[in-house]
């Protein structure tokens, strides 16, 4: 599986018999092979994950196989017209092309997260999955946050993951890094690869600077 990285929360999986497009609202997409399928996933409707014009993007690339799999917060009026659409809703398994396999989780923001599972191994895309506890955040809200979090992360148990896909948003101060190190911590993961960091990819350095031990999974972007 070679994973590219394009932009924000936006990723590309290619596999021997596949490509799996994850989150993307912008930025260039690299070359492609127009006999390969592709699936666009979207975890949810914001807008720095969901643009429609990435079907467009993909049909200007030659590539004319397209699935799109869309989370069911996004209006249908957003769905494209040149491809057929598998809508998804949280906590659910489904069958794709491809030998495929797809599970769904409960975001704590929006939507879902992703786990895909392909003969090449198996993938986790996080989507807006995420403690997002801040410093002015209040203590029953931290508490409630902060528990949804872990019971959507701990139905990951006993999964080995060979690529997880993960926020950390320095926008959350000091609690930055809360959700990544709690999924670091309980899922087994071989590669980590952060995203949703807003052009400070500074905060990946942070992160490498005051967790060294994690410093050999993860994957900078």
């Amino acid at each position: 599986m070679k994973i590219s990285y394009i932009y924000h929360s936006a990723f590309l999986a290619e596999t021997t018999e596949c490509y799996y497009l994850f989150d993307y609202y912008k930025g260039p997409l690299p070359s492609m092979n127009p006999a390969k399928p592709v699936f666009v996933l979207a975890s949810h409707s914001h807008q720095d994950h969901y643009a429609p014009c990435v079907f467009d993007q993909l049909r200007q690339l030659g590539m004319q196989n397209i699935t799109a799999v869309l989370s069911n917060d996004i209006s249908r009026k957003l769905y494209p017209e040149i491809c057929p659409v598998v809508r998804v809703i949280h906590s659910q398994e489904y069958t794709l092309p491809c030998h495929t396999h797809l599970q769904t989780l409960l975001s704590t923001d929006s939507g879902v997260a992703f786990l895909l599972s392909c003969p090449e191994g198996v993938l986790y895309h996080g989507g807006d999955l995420n403690d997002w506890n801040r410093e002015d955040t209040p203590d029953q809200e931290r508490r409630q946050m902060t528990g949804s979090y872990r019971a959507s992360i701990r139905k990951l148990k006993g999964i080995s993951i060979d690529a997880a896909c993960l926020p950390l948003d320095p926008r959350l101060g000091d609690f930055y890094a809360c959700g990544f190190l709690y999924f670091l911590k309980n899922v087994a993961v071989k590669k980590v690869y952060p995203m949703h960091y807003w052009n400070q990819p500074e905060i990946i350095d942070r992160f490498m600077s005051e967790y060294p031990e994690y410093s050999d999974l993860i994957v900078r972007p």
